[in-house]
């Protein structure tokens, strides 16, 4: 009986230890890549494209946005937020629902005021 409990605690062990790798990102499920990729999150923001720095072929890589829109883009510069280009009618929403996880609206850092 005791080899039993034993094999069960180290069965729990292994399983908890697999777990916290997981969460900790230190393997990746069997199936489906990255824990991220698995759970369906969004990119971290590093890793999205800035509306108010991107250059014309930057935005023109996005899905739906070719030269004209990329072009309107910028001359609507700056945005506080990337729903600015649908508000203020820069792209249909159709094309922003299909790149609103691949961007994001950076606001520049505010400087320190001088004495």
């Amino acid at each position: 009986m005791k080899s039993i409990r034993d094999h069960s605690a180290t069965r729990v062990l292994v399983m908890l230890f697999l777990l916290l790798a997981l969460t900790m990102g230190m393997a990746t499920p069997s199936a489906g890549g990255s824990p991220a990729a698995q759970y369906g999150s969004a990119a971290p923001a590093a890793d999205k494209l800035d509306l108010n720095t991107a250059t014309k072929d930057q935005l023109k890589a996005l899905p739906g946005i070719g030269d004209a829109y990329s072009q309107k883009i910028i001359d609507g510069r700056p945005y506080r937020t990337k729903l600015d280009l649908v508000h203020r009618k820069i792209i249909p929403q159709a094309t922003y629902d299909k790149i609103k996880d691949q961007i994001i609206a950076k606001q520049p850092k505010p400087t320190a005021a001088k004495p």
